[in-house]
């Protein structure tokens, strides 16, 4: 299934929406991509997990949510659940075997969503790693409506919308009300997480939207031992400079058993 560099293909969802995508053949297990909230698969983590892909002859697959990037439909009809059923297809159609997922900020959220679904399907043995980057379980309550002023969440409940400015868009961010109630329903944090698997998670220290004390509290929620928080003093929310690759790509390296 390997594309040409730049061309990405598409997977036809149930309801008739498609999600882009770029497949690597290579050996396994497949890395399979979970971006942020609004951001796509050409973004500087994914395309140089790509390349180190390339260079290793690794399986990676990369992939736009409902509404992101390439892929159909209004990133305003999104939610946590849709984008999740969009995530496990792609595990499903592009990557049926052992597996490493990758996430960065709510990816992190929906990885382990779909770490704890393959589980649940008798399919844990699959998940051979994670690698959870600025990661943001239930961050529609926890940071989103728990940071938000009670006009804004009136705005959000009178209006069904907020638009809320972005420090990495000239666009602002349209949070919906069926974002946060759907968003509900997929909380993990106030529980054990029975994530099992090797999981390396690379948190900045000045990260203005997931504060590193957040990311601490996934470690504490996790029911595996083998489980490596590192902090970067000097990181933000991105993690996307040249040295911050560098971490990355030893995560992976030390998960994929290199």
């Amino acid at each position: 299934m390997t594309q040409s560099e730049n061309t990405f293909q598409n997977l036809t969802r149930p309801d008739g929406e498609t999600l882009a995508f770029q497949a690597r053949d290579g050996r396994g297990p497949t890395v399979v991509w979970f971006g942020g909230f609004k951001s796509d698969m050409t973004g500087t983590k994914a395309t140089a997990l790509d390349d180190w892909a390339k260079e290793r002859g690794q399986a990676f697959v990369r992939f736009d949510y409902f509404g992101h990037g390439a892929s159909s439909g209004d990133f305003t009809d999104g939610t946590i659940g849709r984008w999740l059923e969009g995530g496990l297809q792609v595990l499903r159609d592009l990557a049926p075997g052992p597996v490493v997922l990758v996430g960065s900020s709510m990816g992190g959220w929906l990885s382990l969503l779909a770490a704890q679904a393959l589980q649940a399907a008798g399919e844990g043995d699959r998940l051979k790693g994670m690698v959870l980057i600025a990661p943001a379980p239930d961050f529609t309550e926890k940071l989103m409506w728990a940071g938000f002023s009670d006009e804004i969440r009136r705005t959000i409940m009178d209006e069904g919308r907020y638009n809320q400015p972005s420090d990495y868009d000239d666009e602002p961010y349209i949070i919906t009300r069926r974002l946060i109630e759907e968003g509900r329903n997929h909380l993990i944090l106030d529980k054990p997480i029975p994530v099992t698997c090797p999981v390396r998670i690379l948190q900045g220290m000045c990260d203005d939207d997931v504060p590193w004390q957040h990311a601490l509290m996934l470690v504490e929620a996790l029911e595996g031992d083998d489980v490596a928080y590192t902090l970067v003093k000097s990181g933000d929310h991105r993690l996307s400079t040249p040295a911050d690759i560098v971490r990355l790509h030893q995560a992976l390296d030390d998960v994929t058993g290199t």
